[in-house]
């Protein structure tokens, strides 16, 4: 494969396709920087992200299962990881910018919340009528301004490029507020095909993941799991190619064959949408209406399909949504008892409240900002510590 030095001096292993992001034509960061020497900006970023204190905490954060449950369950690094991975993978088969993809993935979920979905539905209710919480913009608000790593600047001063990844959605009414990153959700166009695959890998992996981790635990059963069309057909195929097998690996071998489907699916479809649409630049794809990355009709239906089964057995299951509702219960006495008295706050939080304009809504935001950066143990320790009285203070 060959070998090819852009004008920054960063190398890279074969050609990418003409559509592809060019880290020498990065449309640059917040705060302007030297270029690196032997890195491109996109590698910058990905190493800036790997050692930020947030990306540190998704080892500690829920991805379905509370992180104390069991060692084996994945938490947001492990999920984060393995977008990673298969994003990787898609972007190689279609010529873009591995290392963008990669520096996507691994920041996609900073702005998580502790206890997963259950934590940011309960901060977005407290924060409902104060600006709201929506996990992808507290993403972008670790790596713009939380992160405290760098004396020009403040966050990670990420190139445009993975910012735009980041911010996978957003609402028109908060679009304006984010600068040039909230731009494409007011015209309504596209970000990179680099941002597109990566969303998608991130369905990819926790589809699958989740399936995997539902077995194990019991909450999913097997039986009804193969009534679904996409997995069971491919659970069948596994079977008479190994009749003998565990149903450790018959669930394994089912699993990697399920992502290499739909990595190739999406990748087929994706070619097929940028030839006929004749895209020959990345300022083509990001002026596309709608989305160049996708699956296939006929396997965009089966994962709906999937998503449903999933849904209705998985995430609504009792022992899932007791804890869910557990840590909601648990987000929002933390967040009201803090922003009620904002002296139990960490010196640092509490010298930001002094720093704003002491609105009301700016004292929220920063609680918020406070529980959000919390992994699911340190959550429940301090919740022991505001709230036992025989707990430590």
């Amino acid at each position: 494969m060959p070998v090819v030095q852009n004008n920054q001096g960063s190398v890279f292993q074969g050609m990418l396709a003409p559509y592809a992001a060019r880290a020498e034509s990065s449309l640059g960061r917040k705060h302007p920087e030297t270029p690196p020497e032997s890195r491109s900006p996109f590698q910058r970023d990905r190493d800036r992200v790997i050692h930020s204190s947030a990306f540190r905490r998704l080892e500690y954060k829920t991805q379905v299962f509370v992180n104390h449950e069991g060692d084996l369950y994945r938490t947001r690094l492990t999920h984060t990881l393995e977008v990673a991975q298969v994003g990787r993978a898609i972007a190689r088969q279609l010529g873009l910018d591995e290392d963008l993809v990669e520096a996507i993935a691994l920041a996609h979920d900073l702005g998580h919340t502790p206890f997963g979905h259950a934590g940011q539905d309960a901060l977005q209710e407290c924060m409902g009528d104060l600006g709201g919480f929506e996990h992808n913009i507290q993403s972008l608000r670790i790596v713009d301004r939380l992160e405290v790593r760098y004396g020009d600047f403040p966050g990670l001063n990420l190139s445009f490029e993975t910012r735009e990844g980041i911010l996978k959605h957003c609402a028109k009414s908060k679009a304006a507020d984010l600068g040039d990153v909230g731009e494409r959700f007011l015209r309504g166009t596209q970000p990179s095909l680099e941002a597109q695959i990566t969303n998608l890998a991130d369905e990819i992996a926790y589809n699958n993941h989740d399936i995997d981790d539902g077995l194990r635990a019991g909450l999913l059963d097997l039986q009804e799991l193969c009534s679904n069309s996409l997995y069971g057909s491919i659970y069948s195929e596994v079977q008479d190619r190994y009749p003998e097998a565990s149903k450790t690996i018959l669930r394994h071998e089912t699993g990697r064959r399920l992502i290499n489907l739909l990595i190739n699916d999406l990748v087929a479809e994706t070619r097929q949408r940028i030839q006929s649409n004749h895209i020959t630049s990345i300022a083509e794809v990001r002026a596309s209406t709608r989305p160049l990355a996708a699956h296939s009709p006929e396997i965009a239906g089966q994962i709906k399909s999937l998503k449903s089964f999933l849904f209705h057995r998985m995430y609504r299951h009792p022992r899932v949504h007791r804890q869910a509702e557990k840590a909601k219960r648990l987000v929002r006495r933390l967040f009201h008892t803090l922003r009620e008295d904002p002296r139990l706050l960490p010196l640092k939080y509490q010298a930001r409240i002094q720093a704003t304009d002491q609105q009301d809504k700016s004292k929220a935001r920063i609680v918020a900002d406070y529980i959000a950066g919390m992994t699911d143990r340190f959550a429940i320790a301090e919740y022991d510590r505001l709230f036992d009285p025989h707990g430590e203070a």
